[in-house]
């Protein structure tokens, strides 16, 4: 069963993985620049055809991971028409940023068909949960939760969220009663721990709300925004030692929790494909070698000082974030094989 599991969690990725790079591959032909090959995989190639219209080379290779556009004057200078590296700054950039794009709007996407297909939620609380803390600090039935702490939430997803990153310690509230807005200091919820860190439980029950066209579309659009703060939410943990290093999953940890999520159902299944598009568009935009963000910085640090930083400095640095990349990755399959056992 788990290689099974295996095998679709390699499926789910490689579908994203196509996604991204046919981002980077519709903007680059619409932008002029030559093509030299699109693969799906990494490694030998087993199945190739040459188009006899474009002359791009179209690949699938044999490991099932990644995968990649090959363009002209990438990596260095070319003289070549069509070249990327001739091309304007825009053009270089709109093709580099458009692999991330691509994952975050499949996210935002994928997110309207899960609110589309399930009941909204409010903010407004309905009732409370069996040994609930927090009506002692002053929230009551009837309360619209706006704020948790300085963060503004939308919907019921929003809401349930923020009390589980912020609501591990006393967390102020705002929230509109009878018309009125009050904040209440302080407020305790319950907690619970999960591989050594604390986060907090909400012990309210909200109602839910009639779906109608609007209500859809704010509710995706909010909880999308809230998929994209979680993974912000998630590096800050990472940085600030609030999460650990058992916190990151590479390709293992993931198939592990593709399998609990499809041993739940498709609906899990397909939430979890959603955080994973996003994440992977907010990864590649972190401004690190070897990234889409890196070479966007590189474009900016060139719109800055107006010249191109040298290709050879480009590539050390490309080649440097590549190592450490490989290096965190090797590290993190291990310690979820070792978590295996």
């Amino acid at each position: 069963m788990w290689f099974l599991y295996l095998l679709l969690t390699l499926f789910l990725l490689d579908i994203l993985v196509v996604l991204h790079e046919g981002g980077h591959f519709l903007v680059a032909r619409l932008c002029g620049i030559k093509v030299l090959e699109f693969s799906v995989g990494m490694g030998p190639k087993v199945l190739s055809r040459v188009s006899k219209k474009s002359g791009i080379r179209y690949s699938f290779r044999a490991f099932p991971i990644g995968g990649y556009v090959q363009m002209e004057g990438e990596d260095g200078e070319s003289d070549e028409q069509g070249s990327f590296s001739s091309m304007p700054l825009y053009k270089r950039f709109a093709t580099v940023l458009a692999g991330p794009f691509v994952n975050i709007l499949i996210g935002f996407l994928c997110m309207f068909f899960i609110v589309l297909f399930s009941t909204p939620v409010s903010t407004v609380v309905a009732d409370f949960q069996e040994g609930a803390t927090s009506p002692g600090y002053g929230l009551a039935a009837g309360d619209k939760i706006i704020k948790v702490g300085p963060t503004r939430v939308h919907s019921g997803s929003e809401l349930v969220y923020e009390i589980l990153n912020r609501g591990y310690e006393p967390v102020d509230l705002t929230v509109v009663r009878d018309g009125e807005k009050i904040v209440l200091p302080g407020v305790v919820f319950p907690t619970e721990e999960e591989e050594g860190t604390s986060f907090g439980r909400y012990d309210f029950i909200l109602y839910a709300m009639r779906k109608t066209p609007g209500n859809l579309l704010e509710q995706a659009f909010f909880r999308s925004v809230s998929t994209v703060k979680m993974v912000f939410d998630s590096i800050g943990g990472l940085i600030t030692g609030r999460f650990g290093v058992d916190s990151v999953s590479g390709p293992i940890g993931i198939t592990s929790a593709v399998g609990e999520a499809a041993k739940t159902g498709f609906s899990s299944l397909f939430y979890l494909f959603t955080v994973i598009s996003v994440n992977l568009g907010i990864m590649n935009l972190l401004p690190l070698p070897a990234l889409d963000g890196g070479r966007i910085l590189m474009l900016l640090i060139e719109l800055v000082i107006r010249r191109k930083v040298k290709p050879e400095v480009e590539g050390y640095i490309n080649f440097a974030g590549m190592v450490i990349l490989l290096t965190l990755a090797v590290l993190i399959t291990a310690k979820d094989i070792i978590k295996l056992f």
